[in-house]
């Protein structure tokens, strides 16, 4: 019997450690899908947003984009509202993408994904053609997330405790 309990005892403790490994590398990160919601803080909208660890910056869907004086207003899509937003134009950035490279304002906005509420810039582009109004890139990311592309819809927007963007 002695024999039998540490054959059943020491795979089980080894998978334990190797857990705990994982758990102490990884407490701090939050897991996301290939697809989660976030909220615009600005508007209170929640939207789904395609997570794209090849993306450098985030990209949100400005629909009628104008910009004067180095301010940017644009509409979310009416499937979302089609809410008026102003913002500065903080920076301007060059994008290749498959139909070629493009010059995009970039504007500081706050987003809430999972439980973190963060300060983040984004780039303004129509993305009426594609299928999610946001696309999170790395900039995003490295806040701490990790990303299981196997999943989705995983960490529901919830930033009502957390104050700080």
């Amino acid at each position: 019997m002695n024999r039998k309990f540490h054959a059943l005892l020491t795979p089980v403790l080894s998978f334990l450690l190797i857990l705990a490994a994982y758990h102490v590398q990884c407490d701090d990160k939050l897991v996301v899908g290939e697809v989660e919601e976030i909220i615009l803080i600005r508007c209170g909208k929640k939207m789904p947003a395609r997570i794209d660890t090849g993306a450098t910056i985030t990209s949100i869907d400005a629909r009628d984009l104008k910009i004067k004086n180095d301010i940017a207003e644009f509409r979310l899509p009416e499937k979302y509202g089609g809410e008026k937003i102003t913002l500065p134009i903080v920076e301007w950035q060059l994008v290749r993408s498959s139909s070629g490279q493009q010059k995009r304002p970039v504007v500081e906005i706050d987003i809430c994904i999972g439980t973190k509420k963060l300060r983040i810039k984004a780039n303004l582009s129509n993305r009426s053609c594609m299928s999610y109004p946001i696309l999170i890139g790395r900039n995003v990311l490295k806040e701490g997330f990790i990303v299981d592309i196997t999943k989705k819809n995983i960490l529901p927007p919830d930033c009502s405790q957390n104050t700080t963007p």
